[in-house]
């Protein structure tokens, strides 16, 4: 082998296996190292080759020209075994890929083989030969792929002419498996070999015929195809001995009813081999010797004249319950343990009060109230006593047995029972606990119910929006819809429990008036009267001074808004307006106040606890807080966590712990790779952990659900692709081409700089030549978004209706506004820099139908607003958030709307608008779950990735 490896680090030599002919010996074959290159189709010049080395010339297919032709080549041929030394012992540099691949088939076929997968046979000529197989499904597989992968040099054989006399190659997957049979006919042929077979023709490296073999050969090869299996039968420990011990047992596929214990085969085989087949002791063996190389200690039964059982210590006994089962099972050996002999002990932490019995719910979440943490453990469904708890503490074996039924005593449950010590918890922890089923306990997760009074307040507040009723108030003069009583009851609940909540129902659901209910029916109970702090941002204080004296018109409200705003004279039941930009600036005047309840109005303002606005609002105290947002998450599950432990401060521990426990799962799984199973399952978990968790404290409606909005006309949600104009489509080539050359020099912050700036930009362009160009006109002609929009307005201004128009760039509003002008249309523009009377004045307006078209900015108009005299809502540029678009639509479709309301979103064909659209479908069912991470998410991609997004489709190239 000294001489190939030579020539073979010499570099340039591929390798082709060549198959016995047909009726011949599989060990005939040969792996045959030939020269590709054209030019040295011939072997180099030398002496005789040395033994065990041939000489050989052979046609192959190969590369000519532009094409392929067959050729004689000549090369060296290796008989099946000295081709397996050089294979597994090749170069570490300078091997052809064919013989690396040839040689990672041997290995494996060298793995399956020594799992006992072969078997004698005879070949058409009547020759004895070993034959590879049955590889097992796994085994298939990994042959099947590695076939797959041969390189074309591997298997250039020429195949039978065609009928179109194409030039064609060998079959990999053929000539893999005669490349198996090849080594399973030379590797068994040692003198051990008579053991397994009858006589010595099997252990004969001649050829000779042996015609009298064909009857048992047959009967092998049909063997193989109803092979014996092993399986283990556990019996227990009884009175003549002490301990385990597993029966093996025999069954055939011919007869999958039929089992027989081996002791059986040992004592009469003629019988056995009746009916297991007349090989039943060779594939019993063979079975057995697989099943040991699984679990070690079957190799006791291996030294056995006639192996039947095998006794167990009771380490051994825990491992065949444990691991071992499922490794046999693997490899197709079943445990059967009867179903009345080793149970599992059911171990669970409980959570109940630490006060006496009859403590009520607000003892129980009282600020210095601690509730007990104790250890419970069941057998059966039946709790144990103190006396056998102690009886497992001390056990000193693994397997105890109690009631008269032998157990599990698994080390920790017994290590956990020695300590035995109680654990004292919050309130918020014993919640987080017993809502999500489980805590953490020295350093693992375990199993957690609530019990006795802390178990009926845990029930209540899963009970959700299923409570009982409280009065609609008197000075209420709305007519509650009952969705909304429900809500009532449930914002009554739990701010009378100091817990608080988010209120999340889709936008024009009525959550103004409903927390003006809940304002009202507090001030009725004593120990929860006191003013109300609303914040909102500043395009709502109108809207709630507005709903207030419509639906509450003896409600004493304050607009704490404006140079001469004061808290002086403050009745105890009245209603506060702040913004958050005077919140930030008169936190420490506002929290002289004692508040009985503050409301944060689109509270997605606070989603970032680091930001001021959230700092200074968490700074206010209050006996209880709740959160108004259609939208809980926006953007990363981040928001959520804040959005809560502003109003349930603790429930979802620190920031750090919610991020690894629950976000970094949800959020991989999210963006994960298709076909990623096992991070998608561990999303699964972490999200169904985190939905119980938080269900409780946050409340969602949703417009489509059954009978909470069905007086709402038809929503028809429309996309709509056009096509960009030379100008739009050369500019967004220019951009890609020069951007992706920086991006793929840079990284880290820059990149992901890099990658913002170009979505920015190419957005841009999509929208209008002139809104990248920062140019003020001509506009006409030069957009394929701006014609349609023209379009669409024509026909809303003609039908005397409305029409909002969102857009997320104010310079893009500007231009909108004045080519509107410039077309005789009446359009006004409310942006992020509109100061708030004005805006207050545009709404009115728009609503009295003063004018037909309303241009809003997404960001600053996005939320709050009520704009029911739109029937059109127009996104003439896609925020990459279904969320956030959703928001802006309820503008028109909410509560309050009678006619039908048509969404318009204008897409560019084949630019990135266009492919991450077809992504929003899949988010936006995300959205109802979990939301991840948008724009952002995208500087992830790799550059191959980053390039796919952005490039520009061929059909709409310029």
């Amino acid at each position: 082998m000294a001489w190939a490896r030579e020539h073979l680090a010499a570099g340039g030599w591929a390798a082709v296996f060549v198959p016995a002919e047909s009726g011949r010996p599989a060990r005939l074959g040969h792996l045959v190292l030939y020269r590709p290159s054209v030019d040295t189709h011939r072997v180099p010049t030398q002496t005789a080759a040395p033994d065990p080395v041939e000489r050989v010339r052979l046609e192959l297919v190969l590369p000519h020209g532009t094409g392929v032709r067959t050729r004689d080549v000549e090369g060296w041929a290796l008989g099946p075994g000295h081709a397996l030394a050089l294979l597994l012992n090749l170069p570490e540099a300078g091997a052809h890929p064919s013989l690396a691949a040839w040689a990672a088939i041997a290995r494996r076929a060298l793995d399956l083989m020594g799992e006992g997968r072969l078997f004698p046979a005879l070949t058409s000529d009547t020759y004895t030969t070993w034959r590879f197989g049955p590889p097992g499904a796994r085994g298939k597989r990994d042959l099947d792929t590695l076939a797959a992968t041969l390189p074309p040099y591997a298997h250039n054989l020429p195949a039978p002419a065609a009928a179109d006399k194409a030039v064609r190659i060998a079959e990999p997957t053929t000539l893999v498996q005669d490349f198996c049979d090849a080594l399973a006919d030379t590797l068994p042929r040692t003198p051990a070999t008579s053991w397994a077979v009858p006589g010595n023709p099997y252990a004969d490296r001649t050829t000779a015929l042996h015609p009298h073999l064909a009857p048992w050969a047959a009967e092998a090869a049909a063997e193989r195809a109803a092979q014996v299996s092993v399986e283990l039968r556990v019996e227990p420990p009884a009175e003549h001995r002490r301990a385990f011990q597993t029966v093996l047992q025999l069954r055939t596929t011919a007869d999958p009813s039929l089992v027989l214990d081996a002791a059986e085969l040992w004592a009469n085989p003629h019988h056995a081999q009746r009916l297991l087949g007349p090989h039943a002791e060779t594939e019993a063996l063979l079975a057995l010797r697989r099943a040991a190389r699984t679990w070690q200690p079957l190799t006791r039964l291996l030294t056995e004249a006639a192996p039947s059982t095998l006794k167990l210590n009771d380490e051994e006994a825990m491992e065949l319950l444990g691991d071992a089962t499922d490794a046999l099972c693997t490899a197709g050996v079943r445990v059967h343990w009867p179903r009345e002999l080793v149970k599992a002990l059911d171990l669970r932490a409980q959570i109940g009060a630490a006060t006496a019995p009859g403590a009520t719910v607000d003892t129980l979440l009282g600020q210095d109230a601690l509730l007990d943490f104790s250890w419970q453990v069941a057998l059966g469904g039946e709790q144990l006593t103190e006396d056998e708890l102690d009886r497992l503490a001390e056990a000193r074996r693994p397997l105890v047995k109690l009631r008269d039924q032998w157990v599990v005593a698994d080390p920790k449950l017994v290590a956990r029972l020695k300590r035995r010590r109680s654990r004292e918890l919050t309130p918020l922890q014993a919640l987080q606990a017993t809502l999500t089923s489980e805590m953490e306990w020295d350093g693992e997760r375990i199993a957690v119910q609530a019990a006795g009074a802390f178990g009926e307040l845990v029930d209540q507040l899963r009970a959700g929006e299923s409570r009982v009723p409280v009065p609609v108030p008197p000075g209420l003069t709305a007519t509650l819809r009952d969705y909304q009583k429900r809500g009532l009851a449930w914002l009554a609940d739990m701010t009378r429990l100091t817990l608080g909540g988010i209120l999340a129902d889709d936008m024009g659901l009525g959550k103004t008036v409903t927390l003006l209910a809940l304002h009202l029916h507090r001030q009725e109970q004593p120990h929860t009267a006191g003013p109300t702090l609303v914040a909102c941002p500043a395009s709502l204080l109108g809207n709630w001074q507005r709903e207030a004296a419509r639906f509450a018109p003896t409600l004493p409200v304050r607009r704490y808004h404006g140079g001469e705003r004061t808290l002086d004279h403050l009745a105890g039941d009245e209603l506060v307006l702040v913004t958050y930009g005077v919140l930030r600036r008169d936190r420490e005047q506002l929290a002289t106040v004692k508040w009985s309840l503050i409301a944060a109005d689109e509270a997605q303002h606070i989603k970032n606890p680091y930001a001021a606005t959230a700092r200074e609002l968490r700074a206010l105290p209050a006996h209880a807080r709740v959160a108004l947002t259609g939208t809980p998450v926006e953007n990363n599950l981040s928001e959520l966590w804040a959005l809560l432990d502003w109003t349930t401060p603790g429930l979802l521990g620190p920031l750090s712990t919610f991020r690894d426990r629950f976000a970094k799962t949800i959020e991989r799984g999210a963006l994960g790779t298709d076909g990623d199973q096992h991070t998608a399952e561990q999303a699964r978990q972490a999200a169904e952990q985190l939905t119980r968790l938080t269900r409780p404290f946050l409340l969602r409606r949703r417009k489509s659900d059954p009978g909470i909005a069905p007086e709402l006309p038809a929503k028809t949600e429309t996309d709509h692709p056009v096509t960009l104009t030379r100008e739009q489509a050369a500019l967004y080539e220019a951009q890609v081409r020069e951007t992706m050359t920086l991006i793929e020099k840079a990284d880290g912050i820059a990149r992901r700089g890099l990658v913002l700036k170009l979505l920015t930009t190419l957005k841009q362009i999509c929208n209008h030549p002139a809104h990248y160009l920062r140019e003020t006109g001509p506009l006409p002609s030069r957009s394929g978004k701006l014609d349609l929009l023209d379009e669409l307005l024509d026909t809303v201004v003609a039908e005397d209706e409305g029409a909002l128009v969102f857009t997320q760039y104010t310079h893009m509003g500007k231009l909108l506004q004045r080519h509107f002008a410039d077309r005789g249309i009446r359009a006004h523009y409310l942006h992020g820099a509109t100061p708030v009377p004005r805006r207050e004045e545009m709404v009115a307006a728009f609503q009295q139908g003063e004018f037909p078209v309303f241009l809003l900015s997404l960001k600053a108009a996005g939320t709050g607003l009520n704009l029911t005299r739109a029937t059109h809502v127009i996104h003439y540029d896609r925020w990459w958030n279904p969320a956030v678009e959703d928001q802006a639509t309820d503008r028109a479709y909410r509560i309050g709307q009678d006619r039908p309301v048509q969404v318009h979103r204008l897409t560019t064909q084949g630019t990135v608008e266009d492919k991450v659209a077809r992504l929003l479908g899949a988010k936006r069912a995300l959205a109802d779950q979990i939301i991840s991470s948008g724009e952002a998410a995208l500087t992830e991609l790799t550059n191959a990735d980053l390039t796919e997004l952005v490039a520009l489709s061929k059909e709409f190239e310029a």
